[in-house]
């Protein structure tokens, strides 16, 4: 017989064994979520034990974690093995894997990043001697990206010679690579993996030693930096796209090994721009998602800046989530949100539909490896509801998009015109059309880039003895003229001012297929004060045979998938009225389950191309501030 005590012991522990499964989320079911600890957090658990089990307590009962990284250097402060081996213990112990992770940054920098001069001896020591500690701890281990290489000391300049910048870094940080950071390595632990991860500046990266082109093959394993935050603020000015292009770049780059996305709450904002970046990751199909770092996920998630939107029925709904997680602002029993419910809530909503979603798709664009020119305008086209899908490669694929950046492949010229040849069909832009005018590019087309600009107030669709609808204003916007012949190439959607015309969209043939020159205004951010039928327009063109078209104004995408599903997110401060275009009569919303028939469309446009199919349908869809919509096709 139990005694009263032992009775009352045992009824203590299923109690808390009932709190403790209650309290703890349950896995997520399309992705895993891991959590980075710099350094400095981790010293802080080393020498404060109850510290480490009461924030980590605070972060588990609101978020399901699968993974840690625990980081061993960063910026001139390193953890020893004791420390290390003590947090890695504590995890271990509640079911959560380990890696280690490092930052290869020197000390200082006053606020500007100051990385690792690897010309100099001292640099590479603690480059090899870190590299070895972490991988005696951890069988797989990250590279923070902050492992570029910006240094132009005295050393670096000698070592550098007569290379550019960007030769002399990236062959440097390929050498460091293998032999400062693997090989040491590999020879303490030959089992370690090392994943590195590139950051969101991908237009930089071989200024600052990144190299597309072979340190995906150096390491096993890449993830991708997604975080955007709010670009008015931030000196970066990332569009919220990218959060989604930049992984599928870089999966297209590394099939099947990145890992994952890696967000931060880093300048949100608002709690709803953070919620965005984590949704964009995981449509972009990620099988797993970074949160950086472990106690920001410990703030007190403040609604500031919402006040727009905070009472509208958006996809992030901070009162709905604080309900759930925190009980109702001044009854017993409330406690404050902390990120950490920010970031299960806004998982746990684009998880009930990720697993609907099939292979990404979208308008094919050939972005060469290393590459620079027109920085961000695919993120801009996909702001304004075109949906890319970009490669390091030429794509197989109808039509391709070409931007400024494809200069930098030798061979471009031929590829475009081996393409249109055989009937398929190429958008250029009008900064690469520039580039290419003097590279005998003048044997496809005559059309070229003048140094006249003009600034277009009213805009037109259509060509041909004067035809043409008339489709909204602008207040001025600059355009570079482009010249072209007329009756050969074609302005199909053009803008008029007071002295003449320019042309948005031309339109020329060549062998068997279709060229168009989409003109970019001078600042591409001018994109989003085009009209909505602009855009609408040069939409009809630009996406000819993409499964679903969007009509509507700037600032909502379109995600597509190969298997008849499509996401629509608005990433404005209001609610927004678009239309959805294909050719399916139905279409089921992949969260409620509801069923929505298509209303009849005659054509896409009067101008659209015989490509077009013959019958389409439309849905006309309210979309809320910062939300998306996922839906299937049905026919």
């Amino acid at each position: 017989m139990l005694t009263i005590r032992q009775r009352l012991a045992a009824a203590l522990i299923l109690l808390l064994a009932a709190a403790t499964a209650w309290a703890a989320p349950a896995p997520y079911r399309n992705f895993k979520v891991t959590v980075y600890i710099p350094v400095t957090v981790v010293k802080r658990m080393a020498r404060d034990p109850a510290w480490m089990r009461s924030s980590w307590r605070t972060i588990a009962s609101r978020l399901h974690v699968d993974q840690v990284f625990i980081e061993s250097y960063r910026a001139g402060v390193s953890a020893t093995g004791a420390q290390l081996s003590r947090v890695k213990r504590f995890f271990l112990a509640h079911h959560v894997a380990v890696a280690g992770g490092m930052a290869m940054l020197g000390p200082g920098g006053n606020g500007q990043f100051n990385t690792l001069d690897y010309a100099l001896p001292q640099d590479r020591a603690l480059a090899r001697r870190m590299s070895a500690l972490t991988a005696r701890h951890f069988n797989e281990f990250v590279l923070d990206d902050l492992y570029f290489y910006n240094t132009k000391s005295l050393a670096d300049i000698a070592a550098k010679g007569n290379r550019t910048w960007s030769e002399y870094r990236m062959q440097t940080m390929d050498w460091v690579s293998r032999n400062l950071i693997l090989k040491p390595a590999k020879a303490v632990n030959p089992k370690v993996r090392v994943i590195i991860k590139f950051p969101n500046f991908y237009p930089s990266f071989q200024g600052m030693g990144f190299d597309l082109v072979n340190e995906p093959k150096i390491f096993p394993e890449i993830w991708t930096g997604d975080e955007t935050r709010y670009a008015p603020t931030t000196d970066q000015q990332l569009l919220p796209y990218e959060s989604y292009e930049i992984f599928r770049y870089f999966e297209n780059i590394a099939p099947g090994r990145n890992g994952g996305g890696w967000v931060d709450p880093i300048a949100m904002h608002d709690l709803d721009r953070y919620a965005e970046q984590l949704w964009d990751t995981i449509l972009a199909k990620a099988p797993a998602i970074n949160l950086f770092e472990y106690t920001n996920l410990l703030e007190i998630a403040n609604p500031k800046n919402r006040a727009a939107w905070q009472y509208l029925p958006t996809t992030f709904n901070y009162w709905q989530m604080l309900k759930e997680c925190c009980g109702v602002p001044g009854t017993p029993g409330a406690k404050y949100p902390r990120l950490a419910n920010v970031a299960a809530y806004a998982l746990g909503k684009v998880d009930r539909i990720a697993g609907a979603l099939g292979q990404p798709v979208g308008l094919a664009t050939y972005r060469p490896l290393d590459s620079s020119g027109e920085d961000f305008l695919p993120e801009m086209l996909g702001m304004v509801g075109i949906p890319i899908e970009m490669y390091p490669s030429w794509p197989h694929a109808r039509t391709v998009l070409l931007t400024e950046a494809a200069r930098h492949d030798p061979h471009i010229v031929s590829e475009i015109a081996a393409h249109l040849r055989a009937g398929d069909h190429i958008i250029i832009t009008s900064g690469l059309l520039r580039a290419l005018q003097h590279r005998g590019f003048d044997q496809i087309t005559d059309m070229r880039v003048t140094h006249l600009i003009a600034a277009p107030t009213r805009y037109v669709e259509g060509f041909g003895f004067g035809a043409g609808v008339p489709i909204g204003r602008s207040r001025p916007i600059l355009f570079p003229l482009i010249h072209f012949y007329t009756n050969e190439d074609w302005a199909v959607v053009r803008g008029l001012d007071d002295q003449g015309g320019v042309p948005l969209l031309l339109m020329d043939h060549y062998g068997k297929g279709e060229l168009y020159v989409l003109n970019v205004p001078e600042e591409q951010n001018e994109f989003y004060s085009l009209p909505a039928r602009v855009l609408d327009a040069l939409r009809s063109f630009i996406t000819q045979g993409e499964p679903v078209r969007l009509e509507g104004p700037a600032g909502v995408s379109l995600f597509e998938y190969a298997n008849g599903t499509f996401v629509v997110e608005s990433y404005l401060n209001h609610p927004v009225a678009v239309r959805v275009i294909g050719a399916f009569e139905h279409i089921r919303n992949l969260t409620n389950g509801v069923l929505c028939a298509g209303d009849p469309l005659r054509a896409i446009s009067p101008f659209a191309s015989r490509r077009a199919a013959a019958r389409q349908y439309g849905y006309e869809l309210r979309i809320e501030p910062h939300s998306f919509v996922g839906f299937r096709e049905s026919r």
